[in-house]
């Protein structure tokens, strides 16, 4: 293999393809990238057995040819080589020369077809959706995810798409995310979970707000069409949460409150909170004014901010942490906060239609 390309284009191609890459494996092939020389193309692969990222760039192929390079190496000498061009060359042993400006590397390189086969996915409907809506959606659920769970499915972002109707779903033991959007879809229904790291590479490359990303999804494996990089992952297997009857249907108390008020009020009665000296923030939701309150070893705390309140009076504890990741994934100025009594769900929801939904499960006090 012989070729010449852009620097900065093989630099950005090397640094996002680096992240399917396996970091600790018994397979030397799996712990390089694949470069593969076609036509007037570099292709770039790296694939981890679960999730792989493939990309081409424009080159100039003198000699066609696929080797494997190590993928820490080979991108931190990208990274750092100078001149806008570089060459890549590689010999019947494998020897590699990467060459840039006046600096020159050579790397004991990996046959390329030792490079284990990426999965494909057939047939089925394809699922178009826009780039930032997507992402979007994602940052408004994946936060919910399970971290540690006895399901494995829970650490994963549940995919649920019908006809115009795309919903996302993340749970673990204490909360619930959902997200929900109508799109120009007319294919068969479709449900599964992606890990949430699979996700978290799908957001890095999800940029182009106007542009627009295609999922193909088989029984075990999905496909994220993403500009010139394509994402594929296998699909989490199990029983999900029959997350519905989770849900409540009726309140006793309904709060209007603002997103950043009550963000601002609970870290200021959060200050006593921390990892040792751990205790739920006390909410008092009353008329016109929902009052806050936190008391640990270190001390106590108050503060209170404004509400427009129907229904009865609700004292409630909730984990400071989880109430605010689920209001500062809300993008909205207000919401509607729903309860029923002291020790059932809240759920939070936009003050206007149901775009999201956010469940939080409360605290008891020691008293209780």
């Amino acid at each position: 293999m012989k070729i010449f390309c852009d620097a900065a284009l093989l630099n950005e191609a090397c640094q996002n393809v680096q992240r399917a890459v396996s970091g600790k494996t018994t397979i030397p092939a799996i712990e390089g990238i694949l470069l593969k020389a076609l036509g007037g193309e570099l292709m770039l692969t790296g694939y981890d057995l679960e999730m792989g990222i493939t990309t081409s760039i424009p080159c100039q192929v003198a000699e066609q040819g696929a080797i494997i390079l190590n993928a820490r190496i080979l991108c931190d000498i990208v990274r750092k080589i100078p001149g806008e061009t570089v060459k890549i060359e590689s010999d019947e042993r494998m020897l590699t020369t990467i060459q840039g400006g006046e600096a020159t590397y050579s790397l004991i390189g990996i046959d390329g077809n030792e490079f284990p086969e990426l999965p494909t996915v057939s047939g089925g409907y394809p699922v178009v959706i826009n780039q930032g809506l997507l992402k979007n959606m994602i940052r408004q659920t994946i936060f919910s995810v399970a971290v540690k769970d006895s399901k494995i499915i829970h650490t994963g972002v549940k995919f649920e798409i019908s006809a115009n109707l795309f919903r996302l779903v993340a749970v673990d033991g204490s909360r619930l995310a959902m997200r929900t959007e109508a799109i120009d879809y007319t294919g068969d229904e479709l449900s599964f979970v992606v890990p949430s790291k699979t996700l978290n590479e799908v957001t890095k490359l999800l940029n182009e707000e106007d542009e627009t990303v295609s999922l193909a999804v088989g029984k075990r494996h999905i496909i994220f069409e993403i500009g010139n990089y394509t994402i594929i992952s296998r699909l989490l297997d199990g029983e999900f949460l029959k997350y519905q009857n989770a849900i409540p249907t009726t309140f006793t108390t309904t709060a209007i409150i603002n997103v950043d008020e009550m963000i601002s009020s609970i870290d200021r009665a959060s200050l006593i909170i921390t990892d040792k000296f751990i205790s739920p923030v006390r909410f008092i939701f009353d008329e016109n004014l929902v009052r806050l309150s936190s008391v640990t070893a270190l001390g106590t705390a108050n503060d209170s901010f404004p509400c427009k309140l129907e229904g009865q009076k609700v004292e409630i504890g909730f984990n400071n942490k989880l109430i605010t990741e689920a209001l500062r994934a809300c993008d909205v100025d207000e919401v509607k906060i729903e309860l029923n009594g002291g020790f059932a769900p809240i759920v939070i929801l936009p003050k206007e239609g149901e775009s999201f939904l956010f469940l939080i499960l409360p605290m008891r006090f020691k008293k209780d």
